[in-house]
C-alpha cells in the first residue's frame, strides 16, 4: 500500500470507493506551502482542470487513501498519466497526528484559465464529503468559474 493524497473530486470517500475499491481512507490533512489551482483549459472539455502549484503562503486540503498496487494503476487511468496530462509528485500531508509522505497528481500544463462551474462544485462537495472545514468549501464555492458562454 502507498498513500494518496487527493485534492480535487478524489476528495469525496464514496467515489474513491467506486474508483478504487480496497483503498480506504486513511486520513485528512493539508498540504502546506501549496496552492490549489486551475490550468489546462485546451485539455478540459468543461474548462480548466485542478491542480496544485508550490506557494509559500497557502495550503490545500486533501485526503490521503491507503492504495493498493491495482487501485494505483486505476488512478493513474482517470488521471490520463499515459498521456502526460498529470504526473506524480510526492508531497507532506499534516495531519492532526504528524505529517505524511504520499504522492499526488500535478497537472503537467500551464495555469490559468476557468473551471466550470460544474467541475469547481464538484470539488466542493467532494471536500465536503471529506469533511473539509466549511470556510474552505466556501472558498471553493466562490471561486471565479468559466461563465456558459465562454
Amino acid at each position: 500500500m502507498s498513500l494518496y493524497a487527493a485534492y480535487g473530486a478524489n476528495l469525496d470517500p464514496a467515489l474513491m470507493a467506486q474508483r478504487c475499491p480496497h483503498s480506504p481512507m486513511h486520513t485528512t490533512g493539508w498540504l502546506g506551502d501549496w496552492r490549489l489551482t486551475f490550468g489546462g483549459e485546451e485539455h478540459g472539455w468543461d474548462g480548466a482542470l485542478a491542480t496544485i502549484v508550490p506557494d509559500p503562503f497557502e495550503q490545500v486540503f486533501v485526503a490521503v487513501y491507503d492504495v493498493t498496487r491495482e487501485d494505483e494503476r486505476t488512478l493513474d487511468e482517470w488521471q490520463s498519466t499515459d498521456t502526460g496530462l498529470y504526473r506524480r509528485t510526492k508531497v507532506r500531508v499534516n495531519t492532526m497526528t504528524g505529517d505524511l509522505v504520499a504522492w499526488t497528481y500535478v497537472l503537467d500544463a500551464y495555469e490559468g484559465g476557468l473551471p466550470s462551474a460544474h467541475y469547481l462544485g464538484t470539488i466542493a462537495a467532494a471536500a465536503e464529503a471529506a469533511d473539509a472545514p466549511a470556510d474552505y468549501v466556501r472558498w471553493l464555492r466562490t471561486r471565479p468559474c468559466r461563465s456558459i458562454e465562454q
